[in-house]
């Protein structure tokens, strides 16, 4: 079966698991750095002991990284909403292998990251998107999802642009 054949309805997601998934992952990763930022082994590694959310595919084809506001996190996004907000999941990285893109595999897994921040009650989503340089697939995707605008800021300094998200669960 071909990832074009795969219904995203019957995705199945896991925890990320070192032994098995960190190659693949940070390969996925750094072929998306440009968008999400590059890292090292050992800081993905790092990112994802501290996340409350760290999901695969099984079929290791797409990844999602979020936490929770009571998460060690030192991001300068991460921090945005935890100035602001006393409750909330914020997506770090989501990143889906280019042969399974528009499959609906992200969406599926933004779907399983609904069910459990509803779970643990959190009121919403988060997230950033570029917006200079503009990233138009990502704010399309995100608007499809019920994302809305909340804030931006210029990070990186002055090099880039972010619109802040949020979808209320």
């Amino acid at each position: 079966m071909s990832h074009r054949d795969t219904d995203p309805s019957t995705a199945c997601f896991r925890p990320f698991d070192p032994q098995r998934d960190l190659q693949w992952v940070h390969a996925l990763n750094q072929a998306n750095g440009d968008k999400l930022s590059f890292l090292s082994t050992e800081e993905l590694l790092e990112l994802i002991a501290s996340a409350s959310y760290a999901r695969v595919s099984d079929d290791c084809m797409a990844f999602l990284i979020a936490f929770e506001e009571t998460d060690l996190y030192d991001s300068q996004n991460f921090k945005w909403f935890r100035h602001r907000y006393a409750s909330f999941t914020y997506v770090d990285r989501i990143a889906v292998d280019p042969r399974a893109q528009g499959q609906g595999v992200a969406r599926s897994l933004y779907e399983d990251l609904f069910s459990f921040s509803k779970r643990r009650h959190k009121p919403f989503i988060g997230c950033e998107v570029n917006s200079d340089p503009p990233n138009p697939a990502s704010m399309a995707f995100h608007r499809s999802l019920g994302f809305e605008q909340i804030g931006s800021a210029v990070i990186s300094q002055g090099q880039k642009t972010v619109s802040y998200l949020a979808r209320a669960l």
